[in-house]
Formats: C-alpha cells, sequence, structure tokens
C-alpha cells in the first residue's frame, strides 16, 4: 500500500511531518494552500479515516499509525484553539517513505 507524508505549518511557525498510509490524503489537502483551523482538522480526520479503512479492507485492521497521527494532529491543533484565524498550511507531499 502506498505511503505518504505531509508537512505542515501551525500557527506558531512550527512544522510537522505527517503519516498517511494512504494517499487519499491528496484528495483533501493540497500544498501551497492554507486551511481555517477546524477545516483542517476535518479534512484530515476524514482523510486519516478512509485511509485506515483501507488498511483495513486490504489487511484486516485498522491502521493504528493513522490513528496515531490524527491524535498528534488534533493534539497539536488543540493548542491554537482560542487563537483567532487560526490556520494551516500545507508545505508539501512526500511520497517517498
Amino acid at each position: 500500500m502506498p505511503v505518504m507524508h505531509f508537512t505542515v505549518r501551525w500557527p506558531d511557525a512550527q512544522e510537522s511531518r505527517c503519516y498517511s498510509p494512504s494517499l487519499v490524503v491528496k484528495d483533501f489537502l493540497e500544498p501551497g494552500r492554507h486551511y481555517p483551523l477546524p477545516d483542517f482538522l476535518a479534512r484530515t480526520r476524514e482523510a486519516l479515516n478512509i485511509a485506515s479503512e483501507r488498511v483495513r479492507a486490504k489487511y484486516g485492521f485498522a491502521c493504528s499509525a493513522a490513528m496515531d497521527q490524527l491524535a498528534r494532529i488534533e493534539d497539536t491543533a488543540g493548542r491554537f484553539i482560542d487563537w483567532p484565524e487560526a490556520g494551516v498550511d500545507v508545505i508539501a507531499f512526500d511520497d517517498n517513505p
């Protein structure tokens, strides 16, 4: 199954390299775009849940790494919930593990 990484920049200018077990993230995020925090969270939740289910369909179990990544994204995003106009920039996709 093709894996990918995507790099995001948080409102405090910190960057994170994130993991997905599927290329489906490309259907939800676009490099070079800025997403309001709630929109970014909704998009990554849906993408990583779909990715995890694709792993389940192929191997018979959900992808814990995708769910761990989603938990890290939600944890980091929680620091910015009270920031007015908080958003996340998608910097790049990396299809090479």
